[in-house]
């Protein structure tokens, strides 16, 4: 599906189900201090029932199944629901997955304890989404955003690839990143009271052929390339990792997170 947002990379056009086996492969990178923040929480756990937007390939319900809490995911693209469903069913893991996207959700009230948006709160429309999630929480339910980013001023193969992304997709709003806290909406605190948030470092491992992969599958290129720049831009990052990179390497993120509960 393809997707255009004046607020996304100027407008430009771009549709993850072009990249939903990459995504698969090399985008269930977070580490497991990314997942024991939450668990550490009461979040996500045995007992509770959550709802997972934006959900992709599954990785944040695969990631956490162990954990005990019941799953259902949704996400806008065919395609992404479609790689959840097949790793799902690798992985013997009773998780309800939807294509919808989450404008459109009508899950009855109360239905679920926590919801969850990774990597995603950004796309959405807020001042439609805001009152349809309090909606669907339970009295003392929570909503966390989560997200992860590298540093490319400060880890030079991340901004070196970040640069070679930029020279083809100008007008990518991914690049640039900083630390900072989750950047919540004015509607959405008529709704909630963010209760908490963390801003924290970590270092993700990578080789050369998963972190091409890795940038493949950011918006910025697979998504939205055409075939023919997607060739060029494929033989210059190979060539730029050979050149700068060693075969293992660890590239510096920061992680993010935001608690909600909701206003009761």
């Amino acid at each position: 599906m393809e997707i255009r947002d004046n607020r996304i990379d100027a407008g430009k056009a771009f549709d993850w189900g072009r990249t939903s086996e990459e995504y698969a492969r090399f985008r269930d990178i977070y580490p497991d201090i990314f997942y024991r923040k939450i668990v550490d929480r009461g979040l996500c756990v045995k007992g509770q029932r959550v709802l997972d937007l934006g959900t992709g390939t599954g990785v944040l319900p695969r990631n956490m199944y162990q954990y005990g809490a019941e799953w259902i995911g949704t996400d806008i693209s065919e395609e992404q629901i479609r790689q959840a469903e097949i790793l799902a069913d690798a992985g013997n893991m009773k998780i309800d997955f939807k294509a919808v996207p989450t404008e459109q959700l009508d899950f009855p009230k109360e239905s679920f304890d926590v919801i969850t948006a990774c990597q995603c709160f950004w796309y959405f429309d807020h001042e439609k989404v805001m009152p349809k999630l309090s909606g669907m929480l339970k009295p003392d339910g929570k909503l966390l955003i989560l997200y992860m980013a590298w540093l490319p001023f400060e880890d030079q193969i991340a901004g070196a690839s970040e640069e070679l992304v930029l020279k083809y997709s100008p007008n990518w709003s991914g690049a640039r990143e900083i630390r900072h806290p989750i950047w919540i909406p004015d509607v959405a605190l008529e709704y909630f009271t963010l209760t908490e948030h963390e801003e924290y470092d970590l270092m993700v491992p990578f080789s050369r052929a998963t972190w091409h992969g890795r940038m493949r599958a950011c918006r910025g290129v697979g998504p939205s390339l055409s075939p023919e720049e997607l060739e060029k831009w494929d033989a210059e990052h190979t060539e730029l990792l050979n050149r700068i990179a060693p075969e293992e390497f660890e590239v510096l993120h920061y992680a993010a997170l935001a608690v909600l509960e909701k206003v009761k």
